[in-house]
């Protein structure tokens, strides 16, 4: 297995892609507690250097490069595009800009591009009954001094473009082989709205058919990307995720038998009704969360959520500012369940409890039975993201209505693909009416080069986690056995291990990631900054990647995160392949050089 040198990022400055000279990386270097705090602040230092960031929070060179070609074309110099795979997406994003900036005109200011392939396609070999194509870029042109609404769409949606998508497109657009001017139809049929959901087919034969030379499209592609990455099997690709993701999800997998399996999807039959066919793509793991949140909405109507235990910050963004609100438990306790069961039980209504598994940044694991068992009394569904737990370690289907999660993260572990999934129940009481909306609603907008990447990335997902948790357990003992250090923050070692075991599969373990807070400030930045680790938002990957959390994901709300006993100098480690003695090692020696600063 191929894996990325972690020696070789530790030599990158601020701003270098993790992995170093990678276009479509995941994460970005702060490789100093200094150089977190001043991309939070927004210092030209930090900001300068950056030649990329994580996806959502960081708009990629790439889209934003196509954005602006789309703009100097069709806007003025006054306005801005935001990109999206579909129109029915633009439209979204325009209705969240109209409700939070009213003043914006319908048309005038405010406006949506289509762009498609310009090629007819009378000659292309398509039925002209049903060949009316869907655009392949949907642009949402504003004005530039609404920049930050428009972005706040697209962080807490995870519905925008990738750069994949955007490097793609661009090439076409300046090639001019994508326009506003839609397909021409056949004059004696009308036009008829193109009827498979995925929002472009790319591969070689079909090609000629949407205004894209096949062997120019080949050519492009094997020159980026190597022979072994043909577009063409693209649909073949997200069939093998879909099937990776339910084989792991259906049943209580012994981990060691796990690795003998040869086949995993086979265990699909052990449950009956579910299949790959239960498994939604989605571009990000935020899009699969806001647009299961969109759906139960749309199936059960408007009604608060709930959020339970201290989340992710942008899934609690996405609760409260779509729909009439949420009821936040940010210390995920019991006596939490029971001021939710008193007011259930006092006639409130609720449309469904989102919750981690384990939680995000303390690793806190949710009393799944309990949580399923009111949820069954007073009709609500439960979300649950594992992205976490992870599917091998942890089987939390059967307590589930959908299980989400981010394949950015674990299961690519290579840093350079986004991608996410929901999963429905079939056993689930809103199968059936979620099950009917994903069907006429659901586009499948996951682009064909990522999805390429993410099925490669994957093949070894289960060898890889077996690994990662012993090096996991392996830290915490280091950190564990330090006088310097406060707290370690891991499922194994919480109060709530015990509703992780009710959900952990036969010898699965307690995953990669960990947290640790230290006796004194000082004594926190200097493990960090003498940490010999990859540092950068993310986790999941296949090197060790570290990041001062609560400074980049809570840096405006600190006192709100405290609160909840998420401490602003906390440190989050997402533990990778190395050698687990040179990474024992690696820890030592930054605990003994923060050991020399005093406590207090």
């Amino acid at each position: 297995m191929a894996t990325t040198s972690t020696a070789s990022m530790l030599d990158e400055e601020v701003g270098e892609s993790i992995p170093p000279d990678t276009a479509h990386a995941v994460s970005v270097s702060l490789p100093t507690w200094r150089a977190n705090v001043g991309y939070e602040e927004g210092e030209d230092w930090v900001l300068g250097k950056m030649k990329t960031g994580y996806p959502r929070f960081f708009v990629h060179k790439s889209i934003e490069a196509f954005a602006d070609a789309i703009v100097w074309r069709y806007g003025s110099s006054i306005e801005k595009a935001c990109l999206f795979p579909s129109h029915a997406v633009a439209t979204r994003c325009m209705e969240f800009l109209q409700r939070h900036v009213p003043s914006l005109v319908l048309g005038n200011t405010l406006r949506i591009i289509d762009l498609y392939p310009n090629s007819g396609l009378a000659n292309g070999g398509v039925d002209s009954e049903a060949a009316h194509i869907k655009p392949i870029i949907s642009a949402v042109i504003f004005p530039r001094s609404h920049t930050k609404v428009a972005k706040t769409f697209w962080q807490h949606s995870g519905d925008g473009i990738s750069s994949r998508r955007a490097d793609y497109c661009h090439k076409a657009f300046d090639d001019g082989r994508l326009t506003m001017q839609r397909a021409v139809m056949s004059p004696s049929k009308g036009p008829r709205r193109y009827q498979t959901k995925e929002s472009v087919d790319l591969s070689p034969q079909c090609a000629h058919t949407k205004g894209l030379d096949a062997k120019d499209y080949i050519q492009f592609v094997e020159e980026r990307f190597g022979r072994n990455l043909d577009v063409s099997l693209a649909h073949s690709a997200k069939l093998a995720i879909r099937r990776r993701i339910a084989g792991a999800l259906v049943a209580n997998v012994d981990l060691h038998e796990a690795l003998e399996m040869l086949s995993p999807p086979a265990r699909t039959e052990q449950v009956e009704g579910f299949s790959e066919r239960d498994v939604y793509l989605y571009p990000c793991g935020m899009s699969s969360i806001f647009n299961t949140h969109r759906a139960l909405m749309a199936c059960r109507g408007e009604m608060k959520s709930i959020t339970f235990g201290f989340p992710y910050i942008d899934t609690l963004k996405v609760l409260e500012r779509w729909g009439p609100g949420c009821l936040f438990y940010g210390y995920g306790s019991s006596t939490e369940l029971d001021d939710l069961e008193r007011r259930c039980k006092a006639g409130e209504r609720y449309l469904a409890l989102f919750c981690e598994f384990p939680g995000n940044p303390l690793l806190k694991t949710p009393d799944l039975r309990r949580i399923r068992a009111l949820a069954d009394l007073y009709n609500f569904a439960v979300i649950v993201d594992e992205t976490i737990g992870n599917f091998i370690n942890v089987h939390v289907l059967p307590h589930a209505d959908v299980v989400v999660s981010s394949l950015t993260k674990v299961f690519t572990g290579e840093c350079n693909v986004m991608g996410g999934s929901s999963v429905l129940n079939p056993n689930s009481r809103y199968y059936q009416p979620l099950k009917a909306f994903m069907h006429s609603d659901y586009e499948d907008n996951y682009w064909p080069e990522d999805a390429i990447f993410m099925e490669r990335n994957s093949r070894d997902f289960i060898s890889r986690i077996d690994r990662i948790n012993k090096s996991a357990e392996a830290i915490c003992e280091t950190l564990k056995a330090s006088s310097i250090v406060k707290e370690v923050y891991y499922p194994k070692y919480s109060a709530t291990r015990a509703f992780y075991d009710d959900c952990r599969n036969k010898r699965g373990g307690y995953g990669g990631l960990l947290s640790v807070t230290f006796k004194s400030y000082l004594q926190a930045v200097t493990f960090f900054d003498k940490l010999d680790t990859a540092k950068g938002p993310s986790l999941g990957t296949n090197f060790t990647l570290s990041s001062p959390y609560v400074i980049l994901a809570h840096y405006t709300e600190l006192d709100w995160a405290a609160r909840y006993g998420v401490e602003a100098d906390l440190i989050r480690i997402s533990v990778g392949l190395e050698d687990p003695t040179e990474l024992r090692w690696r820890f030592q020696r930054a605990l003994v050089v923060a050991a020399e600063m005093k406590a207090g």
